[in-house]
């Protein structure tokens, strides 16, 4: 299950499986104990070679992956990341996460996720579609719309997707929904772009309605977030059209603090957006933002800012235990990853224990939950696809937001189901989300025979 050398997804599966035992599931249903060894092998793992031509004619070479975790739901489904740091306990532990945040959205998908070492900074257009065209050369072989569908992830936007989706289209001679985050006049659906920074403001707004009784709304809420990619961008963007005020933004280089009441504007954010479409750092906006914003190099948002709200949005173990405890001392309320495992597990234990010991101390919502609305509207990318039809706005964003508010319910019901806590603390959103997933992968599973 678990190799030494994959110590991120040792970290997934520990996570999952300390909730698992620390809730009554096992005393209620012990048949499901058995399923952990067999859920968490992967069904099929690809590692493949991609060499590919650079602009000056030279052979260069990569390492391409595709983990296919679990098919029990449906499809595989996840994302393909292009990045230095891309490997093979990466990927398992993406596509882990992936089988049960999948499974929470209630619609027929399976777990997977792939990529490759391949780093796009840098690179020309023309590089990059060769790499995509070399990339797809041997994916295609394992991938199609009722067995894998890729999307996009880290480094993997519309400009990827459709060197990827014309690759495929040549090399297997068919038009089919075989990846999503298509473009919106070959197959794409409206709202896919907006849906993971959506989806995770309309979790936390439930989270907070939930939590004070529905005397509370984002309306004058502070908001820290990490990273400045798409997931960002939208939750900054919803989170001030809900009434909120966005105080931080952030990459691999450095952090905006805002300093001044106002926080982030859209028309700030569309030039944050502008930059990162060509991969510039943050840093390039310094100057021009100093008057509202200070620049940190090197540094996250967690212990430089004070916020109702903390939405990582950035990439894995962004928030560290010391992190964590410096949002708690500042008075964060709700905390929920727009990232995939975005805290650490001694981040989780901080804010666990502080939700236990304070009723209206941190709220922690684990990325399986609270980022799900990507997928969310990729399934509903798939659904439009099979139909042969387009959905309008209003219509993707409605069901997204229901798909969301779906997840919360299922959470805290779960949570309060399996609970062994005692006292009158908030549902463990982690425990609750965990064990929703886990139950319905393991079900199917039984169903269609893989334990008995």
């Amino acid at each position: 299950m678990v190799q030494p050398s994959e110590p991120e997804f040792e970290q997934a599966y520990n996570e999952l499986l300390s909730t698992l035992k620390d809730s009554t599931l096992f005393e209620k249903r012990p048949e499901l104990e058995k399923v952990i060894p067999i859920v968490s092998i992967p069904e099929r793992v690809l590692q493949f070679r991609v060499v590919w031509e650079d602009d000056n004619g030279v052979a260069q070479v990569n390492r391409g992956y595709r983990v296919q975790f679990n098919s029990a739901l449906g499809p595989y489904k996840g994302g393909l990341r292009f990045h230095p740091t891309v490997n093979l306990s990466i990927l398992k532990f993406l596509g882990y996460e992936q089988i049960f945040k999948n499974a929470l959205t209630g619609l027929n998908m399976g777990g997977g996720k792939g990529g490759s070492d391949f780093d796009p900074k840098g690179k020309s257009d023309s590089e990059i579609r060769r790499f995509c065209v070399a990339f797809m050369g041997e994916l295609h072989r394992h991938i199609g719309a009722d067995t894998d569908v890729p999307a996009g992830d880290i480094n993997v936007g519309g400009r990827e997707i459709g060197y990827l989706f014309g690759a495929y289209k040549k090399f297997k001679n068919t038009w089919e929904g075989v990846l999503t985050g298509k473009g919106l006049t070959w197959g794409g659906s409206l709202i896919r772009p907006e849906a993971t920074g959506y989806g995770v403001v309309y979790y936390v707004e439930k989270m907070i309605e939930y939590a004070t009784q529905g005397k509370e709304s984002f309306a004058g809420k502070t908001v820290a977030i990490s990273g400045s990619g798409n997931v960002a961008q939208y939750a900054a963007l919803k989170v001030i059209e809900l009434g909120g005020t966005v105080v931080s933004l952030s990459d691999s280089k450095g952090a905006f603090i805002a300093t001044t009441a106002e926080g982030f504007t859209p028309a700030e954010i569309a030039e944050i957006a502008d930059i990162k479409v060509s991969h510039a750092q943050l840093s390039t906006l310094a100057d021009k933002f100093a008057s509202k914003f200070k620049y940190l190099e090197g540094a996250r948002p967690w212990v430089h800012v004070k916020a109702d709200v903390a939405l990582p949005c950035a990439t894995q173990n962004e928030v560290s235990g010391e992190e964590a405890e410096a949002l708690v001392a500042n008075g964060t309320k709700f905390i929920a990853e727009g990232s995939n495992m975005g805290s650490t597990q001694e981040a989780i234990d901080v804010f666990e224990a502080e939700r236990l010991k304070n009723p209206q101390g941190i709220w922690y919502a684990p990325g399986k939950a609270a980022n799900a609305g990507g997928v969310a509207v990729s399934g509903l990318e798939m659904a439009q696809n099979s139909q042969r039809g387009n959905w309008s706005t209003e219509e993707v964003d409605q069901r997204l937001k229901e798909i969301m508010v779906n997840i919360f319910n299922t959470s805290v019901s779960t949570a309060v189901e399996y609970s062994s806590e005692k006292g009158d603390s908030l549902p463990s959103l982690v425990k609750g989300a965990n064990i929703a997933g886990f139950v319905k992968v393991a079900d199917a599973m039984h169903d269609h025979g893989d334990f008995w």
